[in-house]
């Protein structure tokens, strides 16, 4: 008997501990190479741990369990094999005639349902509609007493008078009403994004500097150029492309905002890499997009998508998320309308963008609808002065509101026609 033991890979420097997340194969399974047998949490990333050999599974670990790197977590017996499953043989006619004796069953048991129910069942007349309508009442909270289950108006002058049905309250109120708790143990990478966070607001002079920005241009171009723009390049176009090629420009302008702090130095970064806030099953993540600045707006919507579907499927790696020296980060695609940021260290500044509203807006003397978005920029005040905040942020509210401006160097095109 061949035995095979599993050791816990390791994560990336520094790390030492990893957590079992789910064991997605269990002690007797018989599994394939190369089949995935357990998700791993790290403090920066999940990372999956796959058979390197096909046969019988001991698991040495339980979900939960914090385990050392190197650690040995599943044992795989080589000497059992998978079984070869047997090719589909062709039925018999006493096969065949047991099948549809079966499916005449269930189309029997779907007719005597179908026979208990009614079109007008929880259906209101005329006359009961209107009164529901005027009180606020959905039919999911009378109980129709008229033929065949129809509400009738006098059902709902009854409901109306008398309450509703304990029962039907039930369906319409999402809490149950008791008083229990449930406690989770938090994952590793869950303690170390709360541990970083509280870093920040204790180690930084964090300030935030606001702005609103007229998406009107940016509208216009999608709205004109957004199949065109799939046809040619097999993907949308989102905001998220313009704020990027904004926000670098804008930091060729203000260097000390794509600067950090590195012990007594700042170290001014000469490049952009733009780490772009996504939303995934485990929590935050930050994936990058290195050299966004060389980037084309098709090149950021295709890596955008590529991360976020990594994050998606929990495939993002370490590499993945490491070295970003800007932020953005889009609280609108929930609804915000505005927040203050946290800046993700070592970096000293992150961008928040928010929701679109349509606002009333004053232009050449005259009130218009635009739609806006509030943005907000937080930054670390140890070396970026307001001065250089606040001129980061007009300089990425002018180009989106000019996005040619992101063509010519922050310029628009008469500018650089004049030499101005």
């Amino acid at each position: 008997m061949a035995i095979v033991e599993l050791k816990v890979p390791s994560p990336g420097e520094s790390i030492t501990e990893v957590t079992i997340a789910r064991w997605v194969k269990n002690t007797g399974d018989v599994v394939e190479k190369d089949d995935v047998l357990a998700e791993i949490d790290s403090d920066k990333a999940t990372l999956t741990l796959n058979a390197e050999e096909s046969g019988k599974i001991e698991v040495l670990a339980a979900e939960g369990d914090t385990v050392k790197v190197g650690q040995v977590v599943v044992k795989i017996d080589t000497s059992v094999k998978p079984e070869v499953k047997a090719t589909a043989k062709t039925e018999s006619p006493k096969a065949e005639q047991k099948v549809e004796k079966k499916e005449e069953q269930k189309t029997e048991v779907k007719q005597n349902k179908a026979a208990n129910t009614n079109y007008a069942t929880g259906t209101p007349s005329i006359s009961a509609a209107k009164l529901m309508a005027e009180n606020s009442i959905t039919a999911s909270q009378i109980n129709g007493t008229g033929k065949d289950g129809r509400i009738t108006k006098q059902d709902v002058l009854s409901a109306i008078a008398n309450g509703f049905p304990a029962a039907v309250q039930a369906v319409s109120n999402s809490w149950k009403g008791n008083r229990d708790k449930e406690r989770t143990k938090m994952t590793s990478l869950r303690k170390t994004v709360a541990k970083r966070l509280v870093s920040v607001k204790n180690e930084t002079a964090m300030l935030t500097t606001f702005n609103e920005v007229d998406m009107s241009a940016i509208y216009e171009i999608r709205a004109k150029y957004k199949d065109k723009f799939k046809e040619v390049f097999g993907t949308n176009i989102g905001f998220m492309s313009f704020f990027t090629k904004a926000v670098t420009e804008a930091l060729y302008h203000f260097p000390s905002v794509n600067a950090m702090i590195d012990g007594e130095e700042i170290v001014l970064n000469k490049y952009c890499d733009i780490g772009i806030a996504v939303s995934a099953p485990k929590g935050l993540m930050v994936p990058v997009l290195r050299s966004a600045e060389l980037m084309s707006l098709a090149d950021i919507e295709k890596g955008i998508k590529e991360l976020a579907i990594k994050a998606r499927d929990g495939k993002l790696s370490i590499p993945d998320m490491e070295g970003g020296t800007f932020t953005i980060t889009n609280g609108g695609v929930f609804g915000s309308m505005m927040s203050t940021p946290i800046i993700n260290p070592p970096q000293s500044a992150i961008l928040g963008m928010h929701n679109v509203v349509e606002r009333p807006m004053a232009v050449n003397g005259q009130v218009v609808i635009r739609p806006m978005m509030y943005v907000a920029l937080s930054y670390d005040h140890r070396i970026i002065d307001g001065r250089e905040s606040v001129g980061f942020l007009v300089k990425v509210k002018e180009m989106l509101e000019n996005p040619s401006r992101i063509l010519f160097g922050g310029k628009l095109p008469e500018e650089v026609l004049l030499g101005l």
